[in-house]
């Protein structure tokens, strides 16, 4: 009980020095309003009532053994005073340089590098793309080259087969009578050139050897004086090339079977693929739709069945334009008396689907035959033949009969044809260009395809008609049908 009224008499000191410093910070407060009005004012002393309590309280501090208290600002026996801390961080001085912030590196690169970074990564993902997928062709030529090859010939019959239907044949006896007409007539036609040039070899033969004899002739006589020792010494030359090469002669005819086995195998691949595209060609493209994502399936739909009707053209174009070239070709060799007319107008109807290429090598094949067999003027006859024909068929006929659906630029072409003799030889030649046609359409439509949905997305102008923000047809359909 005794230490009872020592508590509450500490207490109460607190209590009153609480209330001091609170009249203290008031006081200050009031001293910095009225500083500009009046000087500096001194914090009021404390009046005779507040020293006794202070006197009481040292009194109480020095009879308390926890030991004095020192009031705030001022240092305790034995301590050194703690310096101020200041307010605020102070500004530099005039005199120190200003250091600059660090760019961005994205901002510190130029432009230009960035554009031309930007391309050549994504350049260089579509290269290994396109090296990828020629590695897989590559690998399943014979599948590929087969099945390219049943499309076209799909594209060839599937008219037939329409109208058939329209007609009210079932679906499955036009297919099978399509099918059967089509792979018959193109029989028949490789039948009938290896037919005559099997019955003409001999004759063309003894020609050759004819024309090689008035060849010699007229290098004995011409102003080069080749002498006859030289050109023996050429043909020696060329007896023993062919002696030395007996083996990989030997060698190339066993790799002939062997592509012989493999042509009879692109053969069955095809006329298989043919037989089920005709049959189900409807059915295997809604199939083909299932694996394309949904975000992309619409424009999908919509370049199909323009794709198929730029193949179906070109591949009817083509044909048609062949068989004129073909047939006034081969009645220019028959009337100039050229030995087999018939087989060489067939060369030139099946050279014919290789575009530029092909017109001129089966030109070229059919004037060396003139040449050799019946000399320099009918030669020269049949060449004019062939410029005239070919002359007619790239201005008036391909402009006339293909159109502008499968217009293909001659540098892409003879671009493409070579890429395709590369990657697959003769058949790789003949598909390259109905591919190219074929792609340069899908682009065209996927490409104003976008631009139609951009415009969707874009909302008109505040009262414009339903006419004036109406999506334009994409380009080479009539208006209306540019909807997808």
């Amino acid at each position: 009980m005794s230490k009872l009224p020592q508590w509450v008499g500490r207490l109460g000191t607190g209590l009153t020095r609480l209330a001091h410093r609170l009249e203290s910070q008031q006081a200050e407060m009031r001293g910095r309003e009225g500083d500009g009005d009046a000087g500096p004012r001194t914090p009021p002393g404390p009046g005779p009532s507040e020293e006794r309590p202070r006197a009481a309280e040292s009194a109480e501090s020095r009879k308390s053994p926890e030991g004095p208290e020192t009031p705030e600002g001022a240092a305790g026996e034995g301590e050194t005073a703690r310096p101020e801390q200041p307010a605020s961080v102070p500004a530099p001085p005039a005199y120190a340089p200003a250091v600059s912030a660090r760019p961005d590196p994205v901002a510190a690169v130029p432009w230009g590098v960035r554009v031309a970074a930007e391309a050549a990564w994504r350049l260089l993902v579509l290269g290994g793309t396109v090296w990828v997928l020629m590695r897989v062709i590559s690998s399943v030529q014979l599948v590929v080259l087969s099945f390219t090859v049943a499309i076209l010939i799909t594209a060839l019959l599937e008219p037939t087969v329409t109208r058939l239907r329209r007609r009210g044949v079932p679906r499955g006896l036009a297919t099978a009578l399509t099918f059967i007409a089509g792979f018959v007539v193109m029989g028949l036609v490789v039948w009938f050139v290896v037919w005559q040039v099997m019955e003409n070899v001999d004759e063309v033969s003894g020609e050759v050897q004819a024309g090689i004899d008035d060849l010699r002739r007229w290098l004995l006589h011409s102003p080069f004086h080749v002498t006859e020792k030289q050109i023996n010494h050429v043909a020696k030359s060329l007896r023993e090339a062919v002696g030395a090469n007996t083996e990989q002669i030997t060698s190339a005819g066993l790799e002939g079977v062997t592509v012989v086995v493999e042509v009879l195998t692109g053969i069955l691949l095809t006329m298989f693929s043919t037989l089920f595209l005709l049959y189900d060609g409807p059915k295997i493209w809604n199939w083909t739709l299932k694996l394309v994502p949904a975000q992309a399936r619409e424009g999908v739909a919509g370049a199909g069945p323009r794709a198929w009707s730029t193949l179906t053209a070109y591949v009817r174009g083509t044909v048609i334009v062949a068989l004129i070239d073909a047939i006034f070709i081969g009645v220019g060799l028959f009337f100039l008396d050229v030995p087999m007319a018939v087989p060489l107008a067939v060369f030139i109807f099946l050279f014919a689907f290789i575009p530029l290429v092909g017109a001129v090598v089966s030109g070229a094949l059919a004037v060396v035959v003139a040449l050799v067999t019946q000399g320099v003027f009918t030669g020269a006859m049949v060449l004019i033949v062939v410029l005239a024909v070919q002359q007619i068929e790239g201005h008036v006929l391909q402009p006339f009969i293909l159109g502008r659906a499968v217009r293909v630029h001659p540098l892409a072409v003879v671009l493409s044809v070579a890429a395709g003799s590369l990657i697959g030889g003769i058949g790789g030649a003949v598909v390259a260009v109905p591919l190219v046609a074929v792609a340069n359409t899908v682009v065209v439509y996927l490409r104003s395809y976008s631009q139609e949905n951009a415009l969707r997305a874009v909302p008109g102008p505040h009262g414009a008609t339903a006419s004036g923000t109406a999506p334009t047809a994409p380009p080479g359909l009539p208006p209306g049908e540019g909807g997808a």
